[in-house]
């Protein structure tokens, strides 16, 4: 099976992986510094955060740790005000990438009393996951700005191991040399599409509907994925998004990884299959399957706000990061 893209530039370097390919152009760029910080759920094991400082500092990245990201109130990473302080570090420390430690719950209470323009003015490059997508998409709507959804550090960097698939995306995609990733959608509806690329968690971005932190995107690509949601509670925030009028807007929606679910005797046959079935018959916008990106190992780094591609055959989709001119 050919992994690679019709639109690829020649002489690029493919990737290949379970079932995914990435293909990139030129040298690794020099690896920069990297500020971790907790804006959501509190670290259960200090541990899993210094061993993610080590493995990310043994890939040549400098490596700090703001010093409230272990804190611990209730449930959180820290008090409101902690939290709060640590993004405002964030974003005048030297380091030029900002990392969540991991997800959770969190971010919602503190949209309001972010300040989003700093944040877009820092030029620094957040990422997370989960929880975090309230961030990426908080941002994109208020000023316009970029950011990643992709790994955090304790659960891609502070695990038993690292996958080295996610490790090679992550750093490719943070030295801007990953230009498609394709990946295997047996089922994916035809679509040759560019638009900008948006999304992430399910939950989170069926929370933010009503609000000033969703972005408002017509002819987008969306991206979602989520964990521990059975596939009627998926197609009842879908269903929230197209009520809204969100799901309709869009040239493609892309559906990532949707995992530790548990269906019941009488589901009678009800599962994901069903869900994205009605997601078809019902929204009328191409559905493309097997994005390599959720709550797994397995995750692509993906650029929340950047205009990119999207075009299917023979059972693999290409998502276009990058054209050359």
């Amino acid at each position: 099976m050919n992994h690679g893209s019709p639109t690829a530039a020649s002489g690029a370097q493919a990737h290949q992986h379970a079932g995914h390919a990435c293909e990139t152009h030129g040298s690794h760029a020099q690896p920069s510094g990297i500020y971790l910080i907790s804006p959501s759920g509190a670290v259960s094991d200090p541990e899993t955060v210094r061993l993610a400082q080590q493995r990310l500092r043994a890939l040549g990245y400098r490596v700090t740790i703001d010093r409230t990201a272990l804190a611990v109130h209730e449930r959180f990473a820290g008090t409101d005000k902690q939290r709060l302080a640590g993004i405002a570090r964030a974003l005048k420390q030297k380091h030029p990438i900002v990392m969540a430690t991991r997800g959770g719950y969190g971010l919602s209470r503190l949209l309001p009393l972010i300040d989003w323009r700093a944040v877009a003015d820092s030029g620094k490059t957040f990422i997370g996951q989960s929880d975090f997508t309230v961030f990426n998409l908080a941002l994109l709507a208020r000023t316009g700005a970029q950011s990643l959804a992709g790994p955090t550090a304790v659960f891609d960097f502070g695990g038993k191991t690292v996958d080295d698939l996610t490790q090679a995306l992550f750093q490719e995609t943070l030295g801007g040399e990953l230009e498609i990733l394709s990946f295997e959608s047996p089922q994916a509806d035809p679509v040759d599409a560019r638009g900008i690329l948006w999304g992430g968690n399910l939950a989170m971005v069926a929370s933010l509907v009503g609000t000033p932190y969703l972005p408002d995107i017509e002819g987008g690509i969306l991206f979602l994925e989520d964990v521990a949601e059975h596939p009627f509670r998926v197609e009842r925030m879908l269903t929230q998004l197209w009520h809204a009028g969100v799901l309709q807007k869009q040239h493609a929606i892309l559906l990532g990884r949707f995992t530790e679910y548990r269906l019941a005797a009488h589901d009678n046959g009800y599962g994901l299959d069903s869900v994205v079935r009605w997601l078809r018959g019902t929204v009328k916008v191409p559905v493309v399957t097997g994005l390599p990106y959720g709550h797994v190992r397995v995750k692509a780094t993906l650029p929340v706000g950047a205009r990119v591609g999207i075009a299917t055959e023979d059972g693999m989709a290409h998502l276009v990061l990058q054209e050359r001119h």
